[in-house]
């Protein structure tokens, strides 16, 4: 399997080549050559597989140049009842991902059902722990066996921060570089990064918003001296490795909802940066039948406005929200040049065209354009939620189910919720644990919401994080420093 960039002006690469990197060198990102198609006979196969065993077989279709044997022993080493124990009271953690219906439905299709899908079970109660501890894992295993280091440089609104630190931390020839936003974050999420003392993590807030910090990490990995020196790697969501491992839960969660092969579901995503709703995608294009992807936004709506009007234009850090959905609180879509790739008939000319117009002018219009004429057969459809949404949602969540869902599910609950249809069900991707926005739950519901043991002190924990100004070569000098050493 090779991989090309949707620019079109970077060599084709194997897996393990661009698993440690970001963008491709022509500012890109990588796409596999082809999406691996599935048939009924794989559905049926894969229903009885492990949570494990079936991120194996999805994986090994895009990873070829790992060694069968290793690929499946590093997908049953990440993929326990014990690294993803954090399920909800009566959730079977075995399953990795369960299902838990908030409504069945009608007869054992669970049509017009209403469903989430736990996704945040892993060590940082979040969604993110699903890719990121594989890709530890897949990290330590690559470099052991190329005899090098990596230097991985992020950014977090939130949740990708801790999920990557907690994936890395104490693993062989890697450190890690996390940007955030100086005190954007719930004081749970900044506790789970900055309480961290392992000696290969380094936390650093900067004084901005995520895409002031996203920002830094695209012009650090564009400075391609800087990188190769360094060897500076990446694990946000515009890394494919992560991307790849998310499709793997999409075929996990259509199969806990449904009976038959053949059946259709609704998925709704909370989304921000496009990597989760993007796995869905590649999943839906690979044959899982999805017949929507709804998106769900925030306050922060640039993909809601793009899908109901074929204008993509982000927004500046002055225009982007502050909300109480905080990792969604981002206005440039990294991932969604991926789709674009794919929506404009996977032509890089194309790609590079629109980029270059988004940098010049700060949009892009498909409407006077036949991609727009195709957008419906990819099946997205959107909306977003307010923060009294939000609180609505929770409690209504609440009352009539005896569930406490996240404020990010609670978008996506929300937004679904409009689009729910009597023939299908909707299963919507919970995408944190409560107790990570304690501030807004305790607001909604007038209580604390569940907190999983061996968290009952976090926050009490100890912290250390270096604070900067919006400043890339300060960034530079900090990686130098503690690399260097």
């Amino acid at each position: 399997m090779r991989y090309l960039s949707t620019r079109g002006q970077a060599p084709g690469q194997q897996f393990c080549d661009i698993l440690l990197g970001g963008l491709a060198p022509d500012g890109g990102l990588y796409l596999p050559e082809s999406y691996p198609q599935v048939s009924a006979a794989d559905l049926a196969a894969w229903r009885r597989l492990s949570y494990a065993d079936l991120a194996f077989e999805i994986l090994s279709r895009f990873i070829d140049d790992i060694p069968a044997d290793d690929l499946r022993a590093l997908c049953r080493k990440t993929y326990t009842a014990e690294v993803y124990g954090n399920t909800r009271a009566g959730s079977d953690a075995t399953a990795i991902t369960p299902v838990t219906w908030l409504e069945a439905g009608e007869g054992p299709d669970h049509k017009g059902g209403l469903a989430l899908l736990e996704l945040s079970n892993g060590p940082t109660l979040a969604f993110k722990d699903m890719a990121m501890q594989l890709l530890g894992n897949l990290f330590e295993y690559v470099l052991e066996q190329r005899g090098e280091q990596t230097n991985i440089l992020g950014a977090t609104s939130g949740d990708t921060g801790s999920a990557a630190e907690y994936a890395m931390r104490g693993k062989h020839n890697v450190r890690v570089f996390m940007l955030s936003p100086h005190g954007r974050m719930s004081a749970f999420q900044r506790a789970q990064m900055y309480s961290l003392q392992d000696d290969n993590i380094f936390n650093i807030a900067v004084k901005g918003m995520f895409d002031d910090a996203q920002d830094i990490v695209k012009a650090v990995s564009n400075d391609h001296a800087f990188k190769a020196k360094y060897k500076i790697g990446a694990v946000n969501s515009i890394n494919w490795g992560r991307v790849a491992a998310q499709i793997v839960y999409y075929f996990a969660g259509y199969f806990g909802a449904t009976t038959r092969d053949d059946q259709q579901v609704d998925m709704a995503v909370p989304s921000g940066n496009f990597g989760n709703i993007c796995a869905g995608h590649i999943a839906r294009m690979m044959g899982l039948p999805i017949r929507r992807l709804i998106c769900a936004t925030n306050e922060n709506d640039v993909l809601d406005e793009f899908f109901r009007t074929g204008v993509y234009r982000p927004r500046s850090s002055a225009e982007t929200h502050v909300t109480s959905s905080p990792s969604m609180d981002i206005s440039k879509a990294s991932n969604f040049e991926r789709f674009v790739f794919d929506l404009v008939g996977r032509d890089a000319d194309v790609v590079r065209g629109l980029w270059q117009q988004l940098e010049t002018t700060g949009s892009f219009d498909l409407n006077q354009t036949p991609y727009r004429d195709r957008l419906p057969a990819f099946g997205f459809v959107s909306g977003s939620s307010s923060h009294a949404d939000r609180l609505d949602t929770i409690r209504a969540t609440k009352a009539a189910y005896g569930v406490v869902v996240d404020t990010h599910t609670a978008d996506g609950l929300k937004v679904a919720a409009g689009c729910r249809d009597a023939d299908v069900p909707v299963l919507v991707l919970e995408t944190a644990q409560a107790v990570k926005f304690e501030e807004t739950i305790r607001e909604a519901l007038g209580e604390e919401p569940p907190r999983p043991d061996g968290f009952a002190h976090l926050e009490g924990l100890p912290q250390r994080c270096e604070v900067m100004a919006v400043d890339v070569a300060a960034v530079k000098d900090f990686i130098r420093a503690h690399v260097d050493h």
